[in-house]
């Protein structure tokens, strides 16, 4: 009856649409090496003089995370964070640690608030991102007084303004993720 209607319902550039299968590789590589290419952020050539670069692998793990819920395993925090850890150049396990904890709170928000929006999302986004950047700074070995924790706004708001975007940007890595390339 369909190809009645239209001869082509089946069929698309790559051929049959019926009997294809996502690719593993896209499945499960795709939000991963997304994360760890963000994780090359501190690399890029910025001199500023206050820390203004967001953490960009945080950004995307939180966006993954809150895109595709149950995506990332939750020990994915521990090799996540060992690889932002060493091109970071924070001390050894800080973001080990925060990866964890974040994936952990993550899923107990996810378990007792499992409809959100995008304003809940945000404001969810906005205080791990906070936590992050105060924490990260506290145990980055610098002597950092009180009145000092000011010039972490920037950063914050940075990582604030570039939440959206990103969150665009996972849903399109997502849809390339899903695309249905195998057969068989």
């Amino acid at each position: 009856m369909m190809e009645q209607l239209n001869p082509h319902s089946r069929r698309d550039v790559f051929g049959s649409k019926i009997n294809r299968d996502h690719l593993p590789l896209l499945v499960h590589g795709v939000p991963w090496l997304s994360i760890l290419l963000a994780s090359l952020s501190p690399m890029l050539p910025i001199i500023a003089p206050a820390p203004i670069v967001p953490p960009m692998a945080f950004l995307m793990l939180l966006a993954w995370r809150m895109y595709r819920p149950g995506l990332l395993p939750m020990w994915a925090g521990f090799p996540l964070g060992l690889f932002d850890d060493l091109l970071s150049g924070q001390p050894l396990g800080s973001g080990i640690l925060l990866y964890s904890t974040t994936l952990i709170a993550l899923d107990l928000l996810e378990y007792n608030f499992p409809w959100r929006g995008f304003w809940q999302n945000w404001m969810i986004a906005g205080g791990f991102l906070l936590a992050y950047v105060v924490i990260a700074a506290t145990v980055s070995g610098a002597d950092i007084r009180f009145d000092q924790f000011a010039l972490l706004a920037p950063q914050w708001l940075l990582a604030l303004a570039l939440f959206p975007p990103l969150m665009a940007l996972v849903g399109s890595l997502d849809r390339l993720r899903l695309l249905r390339v195998r057969t068989g």
